[in-house]
């Protein structure tokens, strides 16, 4: 029998084919004998003088499948779907994998599935894409089951059950198959269908890194560098990163530039973490994008260079990356590396702040209310700063203090102001004991407000006459 351990994926890498014993004459019509004079055909055979003649592969080929020869069946699909020896035909691909599927052949079942999932030959149908990766996965082949785990993952064609995912995934993965083994990974990390597991990650992205599988090794070297799941280890992150990267992967590239931004590992080296994330940058990769727009901001490992510093930015900023949607709202704000434009400093602070950015949360709200730029807007300011405050930002709670105290609501400005003392913030700690000096919001207490006067004076506040 041929060797079929083909995927749909490789189909212009057709096989050598091996044989237990050759036709002895031409007019044996089994279709076994059909089949493999076809391949001979196919491929031409010297030493049985049979030269190739494709045209007659393929007919011998198809009398095999036609009398119901599986193996024939499947390769006459194969056939189809490469052109090779016939017009390139995905529904006579289709026709003949059914029929070999039909019949328990658990690589067409497989690629039948594939048919069904991107609609070559046939209407795009997921059931049906379903239908024919559990039969093959069911046999044990071992992509049928990592697509039945995508499957459950995604809910196409199945009911979404990460339970399901997983179950699918250790099948493949206990075979070898390393994109199974770095979803198993991902599920251990995230604790997706099975509970969170660090030391478990790290042994699946393991055993597909090892395989050279350049997600896993971005995995891996992500918990080497965090120390989850393993001791924490900068130089095995980077060369785990660096496998990675050098297979293009950006996610490696951009760790490794992390690594020689802050030397980590390598010696710092912020030339090299340039380069790094410029690859990565270069891909799409959002966060690198960001960094390599840093680097231009502050002229580490590049000249000074505010407009490609902006230019980065604003390509991480459209795939909504909030860090680099802040710094450009900056930008515009200050006319650094673009004309000042307060609209389009908004714009951008917005998009940051509506991720829950709290220093863009904190820069809308400090134009809302304190700016002179705009038109002010007490209710906006407020909402702002509280967005960020409530995330423990300091210098909003502070300034939501200052908003509230001058349209004297002590209560709120006490509350906010705690907060921000409570942080170590002098000027707040300073004001908290002018209000218990006041009984501003709270009850007057001569103490308390000697007690925080004093550590915000400790903390390097000065205070002038005025406020005394």
């Amino acid at each position: 029998m041929m060797n079929r351990k083909i995927a749909f994926v490789l189909l212009s890498m057709l096989p050598l084919w091996t044989w237990s014993a050759v036709p002895t004459a031409v007019n044996d019509t089994t279709p076994e004998a059909l089949y493999r004079l076809g391949q001979y055909y196919m491929e031409g055979n010297d030493s049985l003088g049979i030269y190739m003649n494709k045209e007659k592969g393929v007919e011998l080929i198809r009398r095999a499948a036609e009398q119901g020869f599986a193996d024939a069946q499947f390769d006459l699909g194969l056939l189809y779907v490469s052109g090779d020896g016939v017009s390139q035909d995905y529904e006579q691909a289709v026709h003949w994998w059914q029929k070999a599927a039909e019949q328990g052949d658990a690589v067409a079942q497989y690629d039948l599935g594939v048919c069904y999932a991107e609609g070559h030959g046939v209407n795009q149908d997921d059931a049906q894409a379903v239908y024919w990766y559990r039969q093959a996965a069911e046999q044990g082949h071992a992509n049928a089951q990592y697509n039945m785990g995508l499957r459950y993952v995604s809910g196409k064609g199945v009911p979404q059950d990460d339970e399901q995912a997983v179950y699918w995934f250790q099948k493949a993965a206990e075979q070898g198959h390393a994109g199974s083994q770095y979803n198993m990974g991902s599920c251990y990390n995230i604790g997706q269908g099975v509970p969170q597991d660090s030391e478990q990650a790290v042994y699946w992205w393991r055993k597909a890194a090892e395989q050279g599988y350049s997600d896993a090794q971005c995995g891996l070297g992500a918990s080497y560098a965090a120390g989850q799941g393993v001791p924490q280890d900068y130089e095995q992150a980077v060369y785990w990163a660096r496998n990675a990267a050098e297979q293009g992967n950006a996610k490696g590239q951009f760790l490794l530039a992390v690594c020689y931004a802050e030397g980590h590992g390598v010696s710092q080296d912020s030339e090299q973490a340039v380069y790094w994330y410029r690859k990565a940058a270069e891909q799409d990769y959002a966060a690198a994008q960001c960094n390599l727009g840093s680097c231009y901001a502050v002229g580490q490992g590049v000249p000074q260079d505010y407009e490609q510093a902006v230019y980065w930015w604003k390509l991480a900023a459209e795939q909504e990356y909030a860090l680099s949607q802040r710094n450009l709202g900056s930008c515009y704000a200050v006319g650094q590396g673009v004309p000042q434009d307060y609209e389009q400093a908004v714009y951008w602070w917005k998009l940051a702040a509506e991720q829950g950015d709290a220093l863009a949360q904190y820069n809308l709200g400090r134009f809302y209310g304190f700016s002179q730029e705009g038109s002010k807007d007490y209710n906006q300011a407020i909402y702002w700063l509280s967005q960020a405050g409530e995330q423990g930002h300091v210098d909003s709670q502070f300034a939501l203090a200052i908003l509230y105290f001058g349209v004297k609501d002590y209560k709120k400005s006490v509350y906010w102001c705690r907060l921000a003392a409570e942080q170590g913030n002098p000027e707040a700690q300073y004001l908290l004991g002018l209000s218990y000096g006041a009984g501003n919001g709270v009850r007057t207490s001569p103490k308390k407000a000697r007690y925080w006067k004093n550590l915000a004076i400790q903390n390097g506040y000065r205070p002038n006459n005025k406020n005394r």
